[in-house]
């Protein structure tokens, strides 16, 4: 078993290029940018940011160049040989590094007037991210969900490879006080609502941290005004026992979840456990928290683990992301028509199923 788990590991990671940063030509004409904020407890060395752990966090800026010529979620990688094209890949306009928390805070706080803005967005990656995968997979879904707010970054040292599982999970409990120190900072800089969103084992950091910040009765917490976990990579029982430390959960609290989801399906088998929060077959064990389950597994294609940022039809239903929560509320019935093209069905109090109009009547895989 251990084998097949390997080999599948491998084969699921074998065919995507890694990412790096690369920079926009000189002289050349950008079409839009994206400026991600971003605080990170990796050390930095000669090539950059790695996957070693640093005490002390860095505060960077940077403003990424969306190009123009690519469909909705993809995220383009210029070619390791040969000169990127700014109208094809993601690349990089400017890395600023800030002297200290207080610079960053001030620049998060002038950002915020310009915009004439209070939210901040902070995204929070997951297992097997390097560096640039996390500063550009934000700024593709930032741009492409039209997310109003200032984005953040949380950028933990995850190893960034497919057999470095089990130390991910421990630089993600390493870096659960890095965490909140950067939340600490957002709310210093002015943001009255603070939405998270976490994917994969970024969820287990941001519960761990969310737990803590009950526990110690943290004013930032108050500032958290909604969490949407995306594939989360986290335990049932854990997630449970977290939720019930943290007590009145932010609302909105929605996880975007798939029982087609191969990767997590595989950290199942990893952990001895049958289900993680983000591939449920059933929303039974979760029931009685205030969350709302939406299941994307109509809409899987590859692996399944990024739904929400990759599939070009959940983007353009959910651009606006931070008003998701308004959409559910009314009324607790199947509807249709909702939102154009998506079918809402709701079998209980925690779960809606997204199922594309073209797919109504066809019997749902598991």
């Amino acid at each position: 078993m251990r084998r097949f788990i390997l080999v599948m590991i491998v084969a699921l990671s074998a065919c995507a290029q890694r990412g790096d940063f690369a920079h926009v030509p000189e002289g050349a004409e950008i079409e839009a940018t994206e400026a991600i904020f971003v605080g990170t407890t990796r050390k930095a060395g000669d090539a950059g940011y790695g996957r070693e752990r640093s005490v002390d966090a860095s505060f960077l800026r940077y403003d990424i160049a969306i190009p123009a010529d690519r469909d909705p979620g993809e995220l383009t990688w210029p070619p390791r040989r040969g000169k990127p094209n700014v109208a094809k890949h993601f690349l990089t306009q400017q890395a600023l590094l800030f002297d200290g928390s207080s610079s960053f805070r001030n620049a998060l706080r002038e950002a915020m007037r310009v915009r004439g803005q209070t939210d901040a967005v902070v995204y929070v990656h997951g297992f097997n991210t390097n560096m640039a995968e996390g500063v550009y997979r934000v700024a593709q879904m930032h741009h492409d969900l039209k997310v109003p707010g200032v984005a953040v970054h949380y950028a933990w040292p995850s190893r960034g490879s497919a057999l470095g599982y089990v130390y991910d999970r421990d630089s993600m409990l390493y870096s659960r006080s890095g965490f909140e120190d950067l939340l600490d900072e957002v709310a210093g800089a002015g943001a009255k609502d603070i939405i998270l969103v976490a994917h994969s084992m970024g969820a287990a950091l941001t519960m761990e941290t969310l737990r803590d910040m009950a526990l110690q009765g943290s004013p930032a917490l108050d500032r958290v005004a909604g969490v949407i976990l995306i594939s989360p990579d986290l335990d049932l029982d854990v997630f449970r026992s977290q939720a019930k430390d943290i007590g009145e959960l932010p609302q909105p609290f929605v996880v975007f979840g798939s029982s087609r989801d191969r990767i997590l399906g595989i950290s199942a088998t990893i952990s001895g456990t049958g289900e993680r929060l983000g591939n449920l077959d059933s929303v039974a064990a979760i029931s009685d928290l205030k969350v709302t389950y939406l299941d994307t597994a109509a809409y899987s294609t590859g692996d399944g683990h990024l739904n929400l940022g990759e599939n070009p039809a959940l983007l353009s239903l959910f651009a606006g992301l931070l008003g998701i929560d308004e959409a559910f509320r009314a009324d607790a019935r199947a509807r249709v028509g909702l939102l154009p093209g998506l079918v809402l069905t709701v079998r209980n109090a925690t779960e809606v199923i997204l199922t594309p109009v073209g797919q109504l009547g066809e019997p749902r895989g598991r």
